[in-house]
């Protein structure tokens, strides 16, 4: 492959998975290094560094849309960053120790739980949430919210419940966020919509705003290394923008139980590649 054909396959690749981070809250990083290791045969180092820019690029692509639309919530995630920043700093410098192959197998556990989380999750779709109950520390702090959901035609309340479950979960977030470079987007969705009872749209609108400061802790990392590579890093970061901005306009629109399903089905099959990455010949 011609160095001008892998650029435009790169782009055209990244936009997809700039969409697709955009509307599930990724960081299109998830796509990303499968596809750049897998089938474009990019050291995973080097796809981890690309991926670790790109999750910087689709969060500011799709994160003011939805501060505007009051879909992020603001002070959760000023809360929760507090622990996936320090947990970033801690999986960079992991990621210098641990052998590639070992990455592949990390990657795909991650995924599959994950996966597994959701899937219990929508089998459970069909019957109405449980109203979460009071809770001290989210009260005191003001974590609750509302949004208007144009899919359903009315503003959606919640209440925010388990805020320090949450941030444990986020420090295991940002740790495989600066061990993978993935923006643990796959981590931060299951973690707000499970465990602290955030709508998944918001927990997706949540999500992008979160990962682009999770991945700027870490990318210093990298690129001190010598990990990031500007010839992949350059036309990655150009595709993301332009699908997280378009995906950002999707959101509001789309049906939850619709996105829940993709994003099991991205989790699926990428867990399925990395796993058999990692323990193949």
């Amino acid at each position: 492959m011609t160095p001008f054909l892998f650029t435009i396959v790169v782009f055209v690749v990244s936009l997809g998975a700039g969409l697709l981070g955009s509307l599930l809250g990724l960081g299109g990083g998830l796509i990303l290094v499968p596809v750049l290791t897998l089938l474009l045969g990019v050291d995973i180092r080097y796809a981890v560094g690309a991926s670790i820019v790109s999750v910087i690029a689709t969060s500011s692509g799709a994160a003011a849309a939805y501060v505007r639309e009051r879909l992020t919530n603001l002070r959760v995630a000023m809360f929760l960053e507090l622990a996936t920043t320090a947990g970033a700093l801690t999986g960079a410098a992991i990621a210098g120790i641990v052998s590639g192959r070992w990455l592949y197998r990390v990657f795909g556990a991650v995924m599959a739980y994950s996966a597994l989380a959701m899937l219990r999750k929508l089998g459970s779709g069909a019957r109405p949430a449980a109203v979460a109950g009071p809770d001290a520390l989210a009260d005191r702090l003001g974590l609750h919210g509302s949004y208007w959901d144009e899919e359903a035609g009315r503003e959606v309340s919640y209440r925010v419940t388990r805020p320090l479950t949450g941030l444990g979960l986020m420090y295991a977030a940002g740790t495989v966020s600066g061990l993978l470079g993935i923006g643990s987007g796959a981590l931060k969705v299951p973690a707000m919509d499970l465990a602290m009872g955030l709508p998944f749209k918001v927990s997706t609108a949540t999500s992008n705003f979160m990962i682009g400061v999770t991945a700027a802790a870490s990318a210093g990392v990298y690129f001190a290394r010598g990990d990031i590579d500007p010839f992949i890093a350059g036309p990655v970061c150009a595709g993301v923008v332009l699908g997280a901005f378009a995906g950002s306009h999707y959101l509001t629109k789309v049906k939850s139980q619709w996105l829940r399903g993709l994003f099991v089905a991205v989790l699926l099959w990428v867990a399925f590649q990395m796993l058999r990455k990692g323990v193949g010949p």
